[in-house]
């Protein structure tokens, strides 16, 4: 357990989590993309509408293990490996969309592949959450 723990900087874990987090609040809210993703997914914002508290944790928890390991690589001065690990699997979750997109364009033939891709991986998200 010691190789995980000992000698990460933990303000940097800590900072970059809600840094992160920040950005994300950001870049989702009405005045950046947050209008635009919620017509790109088909949905439509309402005044009332609930956060989705299980999914907010969950996402903060994710982010707080993905700069843990990037603290590790960083301390083993393996951060290539990090990079390496992130770009492998922002191509598979995009293939994954891409996949399901395809897969609907038989239901949705008017629609761009890009807007495709958008609304599958918007649909992995949704599918997540209990």
């Amino acid at each position: 357990m010691t190789e995980i723990t000992a000698n990460v900087n933990w303000l940097a874990v800590g900072v970059g989590t809600i840094l992160s987090f920040i950005v994300g609040a950001l870049w989702f809210s009405p005045k950046v993309f947050g209008t635009r993703w919620l017509e790109g997914v088909g949905m439509k914002s309402e005044a009332n509408a609930s956060v989705p508290m299980a999914a907010m944790v969950v996402q903060f928890i994710g982010t707080f293990l993905l700069a843990w390991v990037v603290g590790v690589t960083a301390v083993r001065e393996a951060l290539f490996t990090i990079i390496l690990v992130a770009i492998t699997i922002m191509a598979l979750v995009i293939a994954n969309g891409l996949f399901i997109a395809m897969s609907e364009q038989k239901n949705q033939p008017t629609q761009p592949p890009f807007q495709k891709m958008i609304n599958a991986f918007s649909l992995l998200l949704i599918m997540e959450q209990p």
